[in-house]
């Protein structure tokens, strides 16, 4: 498919979850940096009655009442390009690459888990192991964060973080999943442990929370990180997420999210990741973990803020000169 001088047409199909839909909207912006785009978000979930069945099985129909129409009525165009993440967009973008006839080219991010060839490009973390010929392996996963969008939210919130002594630590606190658990006995170690380096620097800290962090965790750690010098984000208002990057020198980020790890190594900034709890062999984890250290992006958190440079992980514009590629190959 050759790619024209018109806006491309790019439709994003996930079930809603920022999470989720971040990774398809950053490669569908990414996409758009490069070339005149639309972007058309669409939100889709299953009914729970069909929510079990194998991918093969699903029909539109069987989508909840309140979801987006995922395809063109009759008499619509395809969207060109079609980008899609998560479990409940598999069935759909299946379909799309057969009922477009060729007109739209069909990219999934994330391992499908599903025989990749069904799709026209996958664009997989490198850390989940997935090859084959129409795959794209990245460092992390895609994602919104770029040096203008962070530029552009600094100005809200600079009133309140301009003034705090540096260096700034940005703490990014996640939570409890599959493979790790933050109790409270460990995030008010991890607290201890940040505030003396942080006390030692003479700097302060920019502190966010999961929704995933448990209570008691971000309890003690909320009380704690408060008695430094700083902002502690409380979940309520504007979410500060990008403008606490742009002013941060140093950035902490728990282990148990490949994500934020990814959009933190994509500041140049030092990426400190801090450790949780382990509930089972951290496995792909410590893949990205040695992937960010090979490149000088992250280091173990030492309970110092030792600084280094180091060339800014770009790999979402990576995956989306793959896909512009993919597209002109037809």
């Amino acid at each position: 498919m050759e790619v024209g001088a018109s806006p491309l047409s790019i439709r994003v199909v996930t079930d809603g979850r920022a999470g989720i839909e971040n990774q398809a909207l950053g490669l569908a912006e990414a996409v758009a940096r490069l070339t005149p785009a639309s972007v058309d978000v669409r939100r889709v979930r299953w009914r729970p009655v069909f929510d079990w069945l194998p991918a093969d099985l699903k029909t539109p129909a069987m989508l909840d009442p309140a979801s987006d129409a995922p395809f063109p009525a009759d008499g619509e165009p395809w969207p060109e390009l079609w980008i899609a993440a998560g479990r409940a967009s598999l069935p759909l973008s299946l379909q799309a690459r057969k009922r477009s006839g060729g007109k739209t080219v069909v990219v999934q991010v994330q391992d499908p888990r599903l025989d990749p060839s069904r799709f026209d490009l996958v664009v997989a973390p490198a850390h989940d192991g997935l090859t084959g010929a129409n795959v794209v392996s990245i460092t992390g996963s895609p994602h919104r964060i770029t040096p203008d969008r962070l530029a552009e939210a600094a100005p809200a919130f600079a009133a309140g973080i301009e003034p705090l002594p540096r260096p700034r630590v940005a703490v990014l606190i996640g939570g409890r999943s599959r493979a790790f658990d933050l109790t409270g006995a460990h995030g008010a170690g991890l607290a201890d442990q940040i505030g003396r380096a942080v006390r030692d620097a003479g700097g302060s800290v920019l502190t966010t929370f999961s929704r995933r962090t448990p209570p008691e965790a971000r309890k003690v750690m909320a009380e704690r990180l408060a008695l430094l010098p700083g902002q502690v984000w409380d979940g309520t208002g504007p979410n500060p997420l990008f403008a606490f990057l742009h002013f941060a020198d140093h950035i902490l980020v728990t282990e148990d999210s490949a994500n934020m790890a990814a959009e933190a190594a994509s500041t140049g900034k030092p990426v400190h990741v801090l450790p949780m709890v382990a509930l089972k062999p951290p496995g792909k984890f410590a893949r990205l973990r040695a992937d960010l250290a090979a490149r000088e992006a992250a280091r173990p958190f030492d309970g110092r803020l030792e600084t280094w440079t180091y060339a800014p992980l770009a790999e979402t514009d990576r995956a989306a000169r793959a896909v512009l590629e993919a597209m002109k190959r037809g």
